[in-house]
């Protein structure tokens, strides 16, 4: 019976490039783990036999346990490299993440580095099943995309510049610097497909007016919506703020596309995209929780599903679906982020939306002032990192101001935490974006009144007394005593139930009572729920 004989032979030592190439601190240990534990393995893996040697699924195991920690947040697990910079990557992400890579990959990737061999799917399953396991009772910590508060002062943000070694800006009240945050003293970060790369910002010895005169002479917008568009920027540098939606419109060729890429790439990337709208709430939603900014281009009207998705989309949404391959699970995708559009014209404005909007109207350029993309994209691209240092000069400069707009405004707007960052703008520029902002406000009133049939004409009945007035009733008799305007679909426009109007007046009631008419729904009594209208000034301020 003849002796089955095993050849061995001893793994090549790993190249001379990969040994000049630098390790972070603690990487390099897991690095080395894994070449003492491959040192003697065969040329072809054992089945199912105990030679006394560690599997690979083992040593795919001990570089993930040796080399990362792991984190939870939101339900999900991350692994953050030891050593190697505030970057938390996904368990299993096959396609990777913003160029960061999934642990799965690293695992791979380290293993033929150190190895010269690649790993079974098997053995790789096995050792992502371990540690994912592993993991569950890590410790909880917020995983954050692009911009987060500071954990300890909430006046200082951070801006993840989207470098693979995480360096990021801490911007402080009056002051700001790039950095690398250490571990445990600053965010992690996500990536996505979505998160792309901005340039190291530059400081200017003339302060935040230079950037920003860069910014001005390159961007195609007036002098007057010019600071509109400043404050947008700011206020996308600050996490969990509810920030209105900044409406680019103008006729064809005013250059809307151009403006919305500038604002979006000078904050997200210069490989940040405008996109189109999707057909579903769904897909939509999946996107904007992937990237930081929202940007759709060349809106041809404003369906209402959209309108509402817009409306919880810059004051904060969560969107839950069931998870794929599951029957009772979920997944959970939270957001809350700056959002642009693009349009001629928007068309029919609900006042949810209008209360959230910041119209900026761009005028017909000239062929005098007509420039080319070429090189007005080559002027954008060089100037990028002093307009973001100038940008971020200003808003050291505004976020010390901050804490003091809480007790100067005698009046807010709905969206109050904007209205206190323009404000502290106006303070530090001497501009006045809050009275701009205000009176763009007032006009779009008008046109969601005069947009609404059923607005108009409750506007139009409740002013026609000469002296203030309250009436009470039930909707159907106002649904009786109201005039259809002129030009409205009865089948489409107008409401054919009281039940439809009481509706209708509800959505309507904000902007009536900016007009002086107030509309609101009385207690139940037996009879219904009556309706009371009144342009009584006491009443109408109530």
């Amino acid at each position: 019976m003849s002796e089955t004989t095993t050849t061995q032979r001893t793994v090549p030592a790993p190249s001379a490039e990969r040994q000049e190439r630098p390790q972070p601190v603690g990487y390099a240990g897991a690095a080395q783990a894994a070449d003492a534990m491959t040192a003697h393995l065969p040329q072809r893996e054992e089945r199912e036999s105990d030679s006394g040697r560690p599997r690979q699924a083992d040593i795919l195991r001990t570089i993930g346990e040796t080399g990362y920690r792991f984190v939870r947040s939101d339900q999900t697990i991350y692994a953050v490299q030891i050593g190697g910079g505030p970057i938390a990557r996904p368990i299993r992400s096959k396609g990777g993440s913003g160029g960061t890579g999934s642990l799965r990959q690293c695992l791979i990737r380290e293993y033929v580095l150190s190895t010269g061999r690649t790993p079974s799917q098997a053995a790789l399953a096995d050792a992502i099943a371990a540690l994912e396991a592993m993991a569950m009772d890590s410790e909880s910590q917020d995983v954050h995309l692009r911009v987060a508060a500071d954990q300890v002062d909430r006046w200082t943000t951070w801006l993840d510049l989207g470098r693979s070694d995480g360096l990021s800006v801490c911007i402080e009240r009056g002051s700001w610097a790039v950095l690398v945050p250490q571990d445990g003293e600053g965010p992690l970060w996500r990536r996505s497909r979505l998160v792309h790369e901005l340039p190291v910002p530059e400081r200017s010895s003339a302060g935040w007016q230079h950037g920003v005169e860069l910014l001005r002479r390159i961007l195609p917008v007036s002098t007057d919506s010019y600071p509109m568009v400043v404050a947008w920027c700011l206020a996308a540098l600050r996490p969990d703020m509810p920030r209105p939606l900044a409406g680019i419109l103008g006729e064809q060729g005013t250059g809307k596309s151009t403006l919305c890429r500038m604002m979006v790439r000078l904050v997200d990337g210069t490989k940040a995209h405008l996109r189109s709208v999707p057909k579903s709430e769904d897909d939509l939603a999946v996107t904007t929780a992937a990237g930081w900014c929202l940007a759709l281009d060349n809106l041809s009207g404003m369906p209402g599903w959209l309108s509402d998705f817009l409306s919880r989309t810059v004051t904060g949404d969560a969107l839950t679906k069931r998870e794929l391959y599951s029957d009772d699970d979920v997944v959970i995708l939270i957001y809350q982020r700056p959002v642009l559009l693009t349009s001629i014209e928007i068309g029919v404005m609900q006042g949810d939306l209008a209360e959230r909007m910041l119209p900026i109207q761009l005028e017909p350029i000239t062929g005098k002032n007509r420039r080319t993309e070429r090189r007005l994209w080559e002027e954008y691209n060089t100037s990028h990192p002093e307009i973001l240092g100038g940008l971020l000069d200003l808003a050291a400069l505004v976020w010390a101001k901050i804490p003091e707009a809480s007790d100067k405004l005698a009046e807010r707007p709905r969206m109050a935490d904007w209205a206190e960052m323009l404000w502290a703008l106006d303070e530090v520029t001497g501009w006045h974006t809050l009275d701009t902002y205000t009176g763009a406000q007032e006009d779009l009133v008008d046109d969601v009144i005069e947009g609404d049939p059923v607005a108009t004409s409750v506007l139009r009945w409740a002013t026609s007394r000469l002296t203030p007035w309250t009436w009470e009733g039930p909707a159907a008799q106002l649904l009786a005593e109201l005039q259809v305007p002129p030009n409205t679909d009865r089948e489409k426009d107008w409401p054919r139930t009281p039940a439809v109007l009481s509706a209708r007046l509800q959505r309507a009631a904000p902007a009536l009572r900016r007009r002086g008419v107030d509309v609101r729904k009385l207690p139940r009594t037996k009879s219904g729920r009556p309706l009371r209208i009144s342009t009584e000034p006491d009443k109408s301020n109530g």
